[in-house]
């Protein structure tokens, strides 16, 4: 599936919508380039989750969590060069759990980690303002 967003407020309105399809225990693998707006994406998944905190990147903190109709763990592996580093935290513990909704930038950086059920979103920059936002349904 593919989708076209052409603003900030777009991907966060397509990614709102999207959150009200997912029932949880979902792992959203998020892959983009830097600033393609993948955690604008989760920002819009806040939303239709009913989450009001601000939703900032957890860069430096590797993990936030929120809680709406689904607990929203939100992980970024941007700095991480080793996997094993996520799993002496035990954040590896959080993906996928019933109740909660896992989203993963930066995933390729635990792969080794990550359970065989994920649904990846793709995030393209088309240009400035811009962005093709790609998903696969998984197979279970």
């Amino acid at each position: 599936m593919k989708y076209i967003s052409n603003s900030v407020q777009q991907t966060m309105d397509f990614a709102k919508e999207f959150a009200s399809h997912l029932k949880g225990g979902e792992c959203l693998l998020l892959q983009g380039d830097l600033g393609a707006g993948k955690t604008h994406f989760v920002k819009g998944l806040a939303l239709g989750l009913g989450i009001e905190d601000d939703v900032t990147s957890p860069t430096f903190a590797l993990h936030n969590m929120f809680y709406g109709q689904l607990t929203l763990n939100h992980f970024d592996f941007y700095r991480i060069d080793d996997y094993s580093e996520v799993q002496l935290l035990g954040l590896d513990e959080y993906f996928c759990q019933p109740r909660s909704v896992s989203a993963i930038e930066w995933s390729d950086n635990v792969k080794p980690l990550l359970p065989k059920k994920t649904l990846t979103i793709k995030i393209t920059n088309i240009n400035e303002n811009s962005r093709s936002i790609q998903y696969e349904l998984p197979n279970y």
